[in-house]
């Protein structure tokens, strides 16, 4: 199986997870011209951008340890890209989560990083 469908089958595994946890996903695969987010969702009335990390080896032991700090940068500019496109407030509660997927079982770290002064 190559990367892409892998992390194909991985997001859609997160987004059945997110419903079931309450969330509404808002947008899959946003790309803005900073980079992509997986998932965009609402979490009551939090903002939540996710990454998405499907593994089929541990070649490190948590999937938020692959999301180095360029790729948190990357996405945390998207977020700022998606935010200014939709018109919504700065001021909205947002999070930035890391979803691991490995053989099926699924890890959810919230607020895995934070944007700063965002």
């Amino acid at each position: 199986m190559n990367r892409r469908t892998r992390g194909n089958i991985g997001e859609e595994i997160a987004c059945r997870y997110l419903i079931k946890q309450g969330c509404e996903i808002v947008a899959r695969n946003y790309t803005g011209s900073r980079g992509e987010i997986d998932i965009i969702c609402k979490d009551g009335d939090c903002l939540v951008f996710v990454e998405v990390k499907a593994r089929t080896t541990l070649y490190v032991d948590y999937g938020w340890q692959a999301v180095t700090k360029a790729k948190q940068n990357r996405i945390i500019n998207t977020a700022k890209e998606y935010i200014i496109k939709n018109s919504l407030s700065f001021q909205t509660p947002m999070r930035f989560d890391v979803i691991d997927v490995f053989e099926g079982e699924i890890t959810h770290y919230k607020n895995a990083f934070t944007a700063g002064g965002y």
